[in-house]
């Protein structure tokens, strides 16, 4: 079941209080079909909105919550305790690169809500944001071969596992470095949030 959730479009720990910067996998097992890891720029897909929607992008901020995702793909797999362990994070909806100054959208699968937006319309925002940086022919899926290692920018991509036969064996390690206040990781808290630290 979990894997099923990491099948989901998603930004490694965007639901943690510190989220992660970079992610790096290293393929120790493969399965001979299946098991990909699939990616989309989310610095381009913000590139392609219209500056209406960038700006509106830019000015808002989702909360992030392990329990939601998992709860898509089974009511209860996030368990009493994880839930209380991660509790929901707000971020800003784009991450502005604080290296090269380009801009981000900040989504994933555990996007549910957008601060002060009606429930019904920030879900929506959330989806056609999520079905615009995924749209088809925006991916590229990393087929592994042992000893592969592939690194990315968490505030610039999301991506998801993709399923492979259940008798086949998978292993792979993964790393995670945490975002810091050098990375802008303080500008995407709400204002509330920066005051009271």
């Amino acid at each position: 079941m979990r894997n099923k959730a990491n099948q989901l479009w998603h930004t490694d720990s965007s639901f943690k209080s510190v989220p992660a910067l970079t992610s790096v996998l290293s393929a120790r097992i493969v399965p001979n079909h299946g098991g990909e890891t699939e990616f989309v720029s989310t610095r381009l897909a913000f590139e392609r909105l219209d500056p209406a929607m960038q700006k509106k992008a830019e000015n808002s901020f989702v909360w992030h919550d392990y329990a939601h995702s998992r709860g898509r793909i089974a009511p209860g797999l996030a368990s009493p305790e994880e839930r209380a362990a991660l509790p929901p994070q707000c971020w800003r909806m784009v991450w502005k690169n604080s290296v090269n100054g380009r801009s981000a959208l900040y989504l994933a699968s555990h996007a549910y809500a957008v601060e002060g937006m009606d429930p019904a319309e920030g879900k929506k925002l959330i989806e056609e944001l999520m079905a615009a940086a995924t749209a088809p022919g925006m991916s590229y899926a990393h087929k592994w071969r042992n000893g592969d290692v592939v690194m990315w920018d968490n505030r610039a991509t999301m991506h998801r596992g993709r399923p492979w036969p259940a008798d086949e064996a998978r292993l792979m390690v993964r790393t995670t470095i945490s975002a810091t206040a050098a990375d802008g990781l303080e500008s995407m808290r709400p204002p509330s949030q920066q005051a009271a630290e």
